[in-house]
């Protein structure tokens, strides 16, 4: 049997005003030297400042417009200085500190100011190069989650990232029929957590987006999944490639959680499962069913439709892709167009 390589968080912390306890988390880490404290103008206010202050540190605003451009700086910063990395802020934000901290090989800590996405404890970062690609990197040592700051986050995003945990329901059964036509590995257990964070939000759709504290489990959850799968499999199928290729051809695309949201209603159709449950899944957490809600035309709908089986190699319910007629059929069945 393959030796497997699983990355998980040390420490978690969730709850009010838990920004006020990194200073307590790094010491239970063992962090002594200087971190470098990464956010942007608008999480530098919201919890960056708070950070810093408990950390008496200055805040240093991203040098980096993207996690991309982290592979062309050469010089990041003194290894010999750096004690840590500390991203705070949204998807963006985390992605470039962990990227970061991974190229000076240098512990991170995630502190989230928006619960819209599944990256806050996962090992991974998404890159938007020709194509989306997932980059393997290291799982925060540390994740502070203040649920007074992501509870006062537009309703928008917190809808967002329930619909990214929803996704979960589609890439488990692409996982495992991947495993069933390729022999691919699937991961009972990890494909179990990412399935059991899609089942706790959709049954409390209702009043998850209100309910920080089981929306961010939730994430953190699928984070844990990925990193026991040793890959993103258990959280990102046919419906994440389906949003990968939505940001590549459309010049306004809508949110990552949104389109997966979407793209899960259509994945869950053509996998002949419970689609209508997570249409009105998504709808009870104010998260947006149809292309119309998306703001995205019924057209870059079935074009991405018929071209997403080419984002990666990656085995889906999409296979070689969907002729026109098949894109038509799915989007029109469900009420996407």
């Amino acid at each position: 049997m393959a030796i497997k390589d699983i990355e998980l968080p040390r420490k978690v912390l969730v709850g009010e005003n838990a920004l006020y306890e990194i200073d307590a988390l790094v010491s239970e880490l063992g962090f002594t030297k200087k971190p470098l404290v990464i956010c942007d103008e608008i999480t530098k206010e919201v919890a960056g400042d708070i950070v810093c202050s408990e950390l008496e540190v200055d805040a240093t605003l991203s040098r980096f417009s993207s996690p991309e451009e982290v592979f062309d700086f050469e010089k990041l910063v003194s290894r010999k200085k750096l004690g840590y990395v500390v991203g705070v802020g949204g998807g963006r934000i985390l992605d470039t500190g962990k990227l970061v901290a991974f190229k000076t090989q240098k512990p991170f800590i995630s502190v989230p100011t928006s619960a819209s996405h599944d990256g806050i404890a996962s090992p991974q970062v998404s890159l938007k190069q020709d194509k989306p690609v997932s980059v393997r990197v290291h799982s925060p040592t540390g994740v502070l989650c203040d649920t007074r700051v992501i509870a006062k986050s537009p309703k928008r995003l917190l809808a967002s990232g329930a619909a990214d945990a929803i996704s979960n329901y589609t890439a488990v059964l692409d996982w495992k029929l991947a495993h069933e036509k390729t022999g691919e590995y699937f991961g009972d257990y990890a494909a179990a957590l990412a399935g059991m964070s899609a089942e706790i939000v959709m049954e409390n759709a209702g009043k998850v987006v209100d309910d920080v504290s089981m929306l961010v489990e939730a994430l953190i959850s699928s984070g844990v999944a990925i990193g026991i799968a040793g890959s993103s499999r258990p959280c990102s199928g046919s419906e994440h490639l389906f949003s990968h290729t939505l940001d590549l051809i459309c010049e306004k695309p809508a949110l990552h959680g949104e389109q997966c949201g979407v793209g899960t209603i259509m994945m869950a159709y053509l996998h002949k499962a419970d689609w209508r449950g997570v249409r009105d899944a998504l709808k009870k957490c104010g998260a947006p069913t149809t292309a119309k809600e998306l703001g995205i035309t019924d057209e870059k709908i079935l074009e991405a439709l018929m071209k997403a089986h080419g984002m990666r190699d990656r085995y889906t319910i999409l296979g070689s892709g969907l002729s026109r007629n098949g894109a038509e059929k799915v989007a029109k069945e469900t009420g996407v167009i």
